[in-house]
């Protein structure tokens, strides 16, 4: 469902990521593992449309949205869910709102059914829905952005060191979750993070990305 030929970005004189080259199919999960500075969340900024390249090429469901390093596609429709690392939910909207935002011009009853649905997933209280993101904790904030990417079911989620500000012990678990929940939900899905511990628990296959290439994949499951 995805496939990146020869990507090449540069900031200035300064290469980010060099022939950069990734595929998978719907469904798996993909950590790439890097310190900061080693070009892996350009490679999300590129799938995502938020960047274009000086070259290369991304593919989608077999359609070119970014060629010869121009984006063909715009970000809004490429069917692509992200979760960031400050979570970005909208601080004056309800969870109910965040969480319905993408799915707008679903109708009322569409919105209720995949809200309580989502909330049922990501294992957050129904009357949940009504709070604010400063009532919740740091993990039920996750949860809603979680929630939000999920809930006009992209075929690809891309999370962006999002369990980053969280300490160990809410961390791992919430890992193991989200790893669940994208399961259940069939979605294909790129974790970028710099902790090998968070990578081995959540991804199917890693990518060791330094100087903006992939030395090496690991095949977990």
């Amino acid at each position: 469902m995805l496939a990146v030929k020869d990507l090449s970005i540069s900031l200035g004189e300064r290469p980010i990521l060099e022939n950069f080259v990734m595929d998978m199919p719907q469904g798996e999960i993909v950590a790439i593992l890097g310190q900061s500075g080693s070009g892996k969340t350009t490679v999300l900024r590129a799938i995502a449309g938020l960047q274009c390249a000086q070259s290369g090429e991304v593919h989608l469901n077999q359609a070119c949205v970014l060629c010869e390093g121009r984006c063909l596609v715009p970000p809004q429709k490429r069917g692509i869910g992200m979760v960031f690392q400050d979570y970005a939910l909208f601080p004056h909207m309800t969870v109910q709102q965040n969480i319905t935002f993408g799915i707008a011009d679903w109708s009322k009853k569409e919105q209720q059914n995949r809200l309580s649905e989502l909330l049922d997933l990501v294992r957050l209280p129904q009357e949940m829905a009504k709070r604010y993101p400063h009532e919740l904790s740091g993990g039920q904030q996750q949860r809603v952005a979680l929630a939000r990417a999920l809930a006009p079911r992209p075929g690809l989620i891309l999370l962006d060191e999002p369990f980053s500000s969280l300490d160990s012990s809410t961390r791992y678990p919430l890992v193991l979750e989200m790893k669940s929940v994208l399961k259940s939900e069939g979605v294909s899905a790129i974790l970028v993070t710099h902790d090998p511990k968070e990578a081995e628990l959540m991804a199917d296959r890693i990518g060791l990305l330094e100087a903006g290439v992939i030395e090496n994949w690991q095949q977990l499951h």
